[in-house]
């Protein structure tokens, strides 16, 4: 990061405010200024900041990266400073603690909706819907809302799971707002949930996703890059964003396999978090800007019928 704040009042105001007037969240979404809109050929760029919600404050090697609330703002006001970056994907608590800083004007908003499958937790498949509420992200005047969906054949939860999954999925496309579904097919290995990232694991995940609730309308993808990336992105006409992670490889790989991926149909962008707000190397504006080349920009009239 650049300019580093180290006093520990500067977001003493956020405190105050919610102590003493608590409708200042309401009254900042209502003012708002809206993104323009999204259209096939721009492609998005999401920073995403919903991992503490779910207790996954780990980031590389530091097992509390994300800890402190006033240095993960920082990072993310960096981030969101710069003009390509579209919007956040945040929980509840950061959506707030950002729309009080007024650092959300002119961006979408993607609420995330289900934070209750604590990471390392015994039920973590039964990811209960503890965050937004479709309704909530209408009043908010958000884009949509983003669920987890972890499809593990061994484990009970999940038939529930996706129960509940179509369900929110429902609530939103009834609001006309997108449901960001992020499905993994996954195992339990050594007390431990693991996403299978492997081609034919994706594209199975993406299958079942894809038939969740009784509307695809308003349905988008989030999904891992990974090897075979084409047979990924031939499983679906849903628009979809590439998620970040926390993956192995330098910078240079990173960034490599994400611009071959983003040329790929049906790609309209990158919802990435850990990877920008804690980059290895250089500052947040550095991986930001970075990440931001590899975004296509067309106009209308360049984008085949």
């Amino acid at each position: 990061m650049t300019g580093v704040d180290e006093d520990p009042r500067r977001y003493e105001h956020l405190t105050r405010l919610r102590l003493e007037d608590p409708g200042a969240v309401a009254r900042a979404a209502a003012a708002r200024r809206p993104h323009p809109g999204i259209t096939l050929g721009n492609q998005n760029f999401i920073v995403a900041a919903d991992h503490p919600a779910r207790g996954a404050l780990a980031v590389g090697g530091n097992p509390a990266a994300m800890a402190d609330r006033r240095d993960l703002l920082d990072r993310l006001r960096e981030a969101l400073a710069n003009p390509a970056v579209d919007g956040v994907l945040a929980s509840p608590d950061i959506m707030d603690d950002l729309l009080l800083l007024g650092a959300l004007d002119g961006k979408l908003l993607f609420g995330s909706m289900n934070r209750g499958g604590l990471a390392g937790y015994v039920n973590e498949v039964d990811d209960r819907y503890t965050g937004h509420t479709a309704e909530a992200l209408d009043a908010l005047g958000a884009t949509g809302g983003k669920l987890l969906l972890r499809i593990c054949l061994g484990d009970t939860a999940t038939a529930p799971a996706l129960e509940a999954a179509a369900k929110a999925i429902d609530a939103l496309a009834e609001r006309r707002l997108v449901a960001m579904v992020e499905p993994f097919i996954s195992e339990w290995q050594d007390g431990r949930i693991r996403n299978d990232l492997g081609t034919d694991a994706v594209v199975k995940s993406v299958a079942v996703a894809s038939g969740l609730g009784s509307t695809s309308a308003y349905t988008w993808m989030k999904l891992p890059v990974v090897r075979e990336m084409e047979r990924v992105m031939a499983a679906t006409t849903m628009p979809t964003v590439l998620l970040g992670g926390d993956p192995a490889g330098s910078p240079e790989e990173i960034f490599t396999n994400w611009g071959a991926a983003l040329s790929l149909p049906g790609v309209q962008g990158l919802t990435v978090g850990r990877t920008l707000l804690y980059p290895r190397e250089g500052t947040v504006s550095d991986a930001v800007a970075a990440a931001a080349s590899l975004l296509e920009t067309r106009t209308r009239q360049e984008i085949p019928n």
